[in-house]
């Protein structure tokens, strides 16, 4: 298993160089993106400037009409694309991308989502006005329908590309990356064992998925408006308590932005290529603008105008990326937690994983240290304290470690200081090293070795923590607990709409007689997903994010023309003035 897993490792960091590039250079699909966004926005007129009054009042139901074919109404529609994209980006997202960033990463999430209200327009209104429209009456819709009907049947292998990317990506992105924020979330907040964790966020997205579209609908127009309610009214309570540090902070990104901020605590330091990169790419990973997901949702919606429903898409990354991502930055920013570090502790059994143990951390020209090699050989302790190895964990030298071997690693009963040797074997790459604790006398370590240290935290973690140090007395142990509550709902909404992604997806490739075994490997991705390691599941969204991006971003370049048509149509006939 070792050595599958090492495999398996390999070839999806391998992916994630090849597609988003190293920090040397600028990736191209970085280029892809914004500069598709910036050609769309200006052939389009800035539409998400000239249309978004128009595109609330579409939301809020003035435009509605129950007589047109689809399976949604305009406000599920959104709530379903919105439960996909306002989900662990939002909360380990943000903080991904500021750990290895820094502040000016969030400028570069600013202008991925700007640029992608009008992707997201493009998109779902290509979506809409080349669905299929079903015999039971049910639709199937997105770029995969898109690029066919668009572009002609000589483009079908683009189209199978996208949807097999977006298979791959339901699995990955939309699917074990959720399950394993809130498993380890929940390990560290509560002690819940991960395995725990993703059997109950198995169950309960079969549960709701085996309902199909209208059942989705149905539970993520009632879940997303109370979790973005729970979530942003926390974060609005620590921005008011934190207000003066508000401004500075802001000047604090817009700064960094051009001119990255020096390594400091938690953050290595970033040059400007690999800054700009992760604040892209987690801007792609919280609005999914270009990335041809959200279209899927917004084909089901009830109305015989496209650029009606594009209207209304455009408004996710508005309420995704510029609002709740802005608030969890300035949250994270202004409380200092992204500078700091914070004590932890890890139980060790003889044959644990020592997975924070690192003697060679390898260090890029930018000086962020990427990836974490793991040690090999033998490492002495004394009465405590590490003699010949230190411990690098997210990125950041783990400060005041100490090991001490306990009789109940819970309740820490009958601690006293360690003195002896770790023996760590090689390891192929990817491969999870089985370390041996021996005490002075060469003998096995009776009870189980504790690992303290103050270390960074990054993902879901360093956001509880902000939201901690933010509510402070306030609201007691409770602030840390809203993410919790917050990563749970949105891992959950995020992985239920996807469902729907890779279920049409998987229709347009093999028919329907896919659907149910699709919808029960999901289930199963789901669980293995909350046991994977954070390095791997996320860089496995990015791989399958990223491949699915790239056909949808191509068919955008060749049907805009088509789009600007249908805008002008539209505007001139009166659709943005007329009601239902």
């Amino acid at each position: 298993m070792g050595s599958f897993y090492g495999i398996i490792h390999s070839v999806v960091f391998w992916l994630n160089g090849v597609i988003w590039g190293w920090p040397e250079a600028l990736p191209a699909i970085v280029v892809l993106l914004v500069g598709t966004g910036i050609i769309t926005t200006f052939r389009l007129g800035w539409v998400q400037v000239r249309l978004f009054k128009h595109g609330l009042r579409v939301v809020k139901g003035d435009f509605d009409n129950p007589e047109d074919e689809g399976d949604l109404s305009h406000f599920q529609a959104l709530t379903t694309a919105l439960s996909a994209t306002v989900g662990i980006g939002n909360i380990a997202g943000v903080a991904t991308a500021i750990h290895y960033g820094g502040p000016g990463a969030i400028f570069w999430m600013w202008v991925t989502a700007v640029f992608g209200m009008a992707l997201k327009f493009t998109e779902c209104t290509l979506s809409l006005r080349f669905r299929r429209i079903l015999p039971g009456g049910s639709v199937a819709g997105g770029p995969m329908y898109s690029i066919e009907r668009g572009l002609g049947k000589k483009w079908k292998p683009l189209a199978v590309a996208f949807a097999t990317f977006a298979v791959i990506s339901s699995f990955g992105a939309g699917n074990s990356v959720q399950s394993f924020t809130v498993a380890d979330q929940f390990r560290q907040d509560l002690g819940i064992p991960t395995w725990i964790t993703g059997l109950i966020m198995a169950s309960l997205v079969a549960a709701v998925i085996l309902g199909g579209i209208r059942r989705i609908g149905r539970v993520t127009s009632k879940l997303v408006p109370f979790m973005a309610s729970l979530y942003v009214g926390a974060g609005l309570i620590v921005l008011v308590l934190n207000a003066k540090a508000v401004p500075s902070t802001l000047t604090l990104i817009f700064k960094s932005a051009f001119t990255p901020a020096a390594g400091v605590g938690g953050f290595a330091g970033a040059g400007f290529i690999f800054m700009l990169t992760w604040g892209v790419k987690r801007g792609l990973f919280s609005n999914e603008s270009g990335q041809g997901s959200a279209p899927i949702a917004h084909a089901a919606a009830k109305t015989d105008e496209p650029v009606r429903e594009g209207v209304v898409a455009m408004i996710g990354p508005f309420i995704d990326t510029l609002l709740i991502c802005t608030m969890t930055a300035l949250v994270i920013l202004t409380t200092g937690v992204w500078r700091d570090k914070q004590e932890q502790r890890v139980v060790l059994d003889r044959q644990a994983a020592v997975t924070m143990i690192n003697v060679r951390a390898r260090v890029y020209k930018d000086s962020v240290v990427r990836g974490e090699d793991l040690a090999t050989g033998v490492f002495s302790v004394e009465r405590g304290r590490p003699v010949e190895f230190r411990l690098v964990r997210n990125n950041s030298t783990v400060d005041d470690v100490r090991l001490d071997i306990v009789a109940d690693p819970v309740l820490m009963t009958g601690a006293h200081p360690f003195t002896g040797r770790i023996v760590i074997p090689a390891a192929h790459p990817g491969d999870v090293a089985r370390a041996v604790l021996e005490s002075a006398d060469g003998t096995p370590v009776r009870g189980a070795l504790v690992l303290t240290g103050r270390a960074a935290q990054n993902g879901s973690p360093l956001t509880a923590w902000a939201f901690q140090r933010g509510l402070g007395r306030y609201a007691g142990g409770f602030g840390q607990l809203i993410v919790t509550i917050a990563v749970f709902l949105f891992g959950l909404s995020t992985a239920i709409s996807w469902s729907y992604y890779g279920d049409r997806s998987i229709f347009y490739l093999l028919g329907p007689r896919a659907i149910l075994p699709y919808r029960i490997v999901f289930c199963i991705m789901n669980f293995l997903g909350a046991i994977y390691s954070l390095e791997l599941v996320w860089s496995f969204g990015d791989v399958a994010l990223g491949l699915m991006t790239m056909p949808n971003l191509l068919s955008i370049l060749l049907l805009t023309g088509l789009v600007k048509v249908d805008l002008k149509s539209y505007v001139r006939r009166g659709g943005t003035k007329s009601g239902a």
